[in-house]
């Protein structure tokens, strides 16, 4: 017959009050030892504060600042980063996004309404280029009005209203440009945005005629649909 086993003293396995497990059940005679409760582990970093997050901060803040400075198109790609390198930051995307929004309008707005020359010849190329000759046409009057001999604005009304053959106008323009600039001949004999009038008579004379022939008084006219 085995020996029974002598009870440990009950005060021995009576949770220590220092500890951190109050509510421990006190061990009966006879009940074999618990293991002692392994250290309680660093607890997690809540979310937002990751490793990583500083990182994302730090990207996330160069792109307000760049959008404080209305480079719109560099905050927009220092946010976009946030978004593609951080993915688990998701407190931080929300107020990324609210930023983005804000950079896309920006920028939205300034291709809507240029301001300056350069930016209406940029804007009117990018719309000749996407078929919206009615926006281009718009842009290079604008232009031709705070510019009356910019060539390349009437040069590109050339073009804008020949792709919508509307041929009278176009010829005219061209016309009026090669009067500023002869080298506009040269360039219209192989621009192929110029097909459309390559079998009408006017385009082809203003193309044969010799540089300096049409009378100054050429510069002054003014389609009906140019204005």
């Amino acid at each position: 017959m085995a020996k029974q086993r002598r009870p440990a003293p009950q005060s021995t396995n009576a949770p220590d009050p220092s500890s951190g497990d109050r509510h421990a059940r006190p061990v009966e005679p006879g009940e074999p030892s618990r293991p002692a409760a392994p250290a309680a582990a660093t607890p997690p970093q809540p979310p937002g504060r990751r490793s990583t997050y500083i990182e994302a901060v730090a990207l996330y803040e160069r792109g307000l600042e760049a959008l404080q400075r209305h480079s719109y198109q560099q905050a927009t790609s220092l946010l976009e980063s946030v978004l593609r390198q951080f993915p688990e930051e998701r407190e931080l995307h929300e107020r990324v996004r609210l930023y983005l929004n804000i950079c896309q309008r920006q920028a939205t707005q300034r291709e809507a309404a240029p301001q300056t020359i350069d930016e209406r010849l940029y804007a009117a190329t990018l719309s000749i280029n996407g078929g919206h000759y009615d926006q281009a046409i718009a842009h290079l009057r604008l232009v031709r009005d705070e510019d009356p001999d910019n060539d390349h604005a009437i040069y590109m009304l050339a073009v804008a209203h020949a792709q919508r053959d509307e041929h009278a106008e176009a010829v005219a323009h061209l016309e009026r440009a090669i009067a500023l600039n002869p080298e506009n001949r040269a360039l219209a004999r192989h621009d192929p945005d110029l097909e459309p009038l390559r079998d009408d008579d006017a385009f082809r004379a203003a193309l044969e005629a010799p540089a300096g022939s049409r009378p100054i008084a050429r510069r002054a006219i003014k389609t009906r649909s140019a204005r």
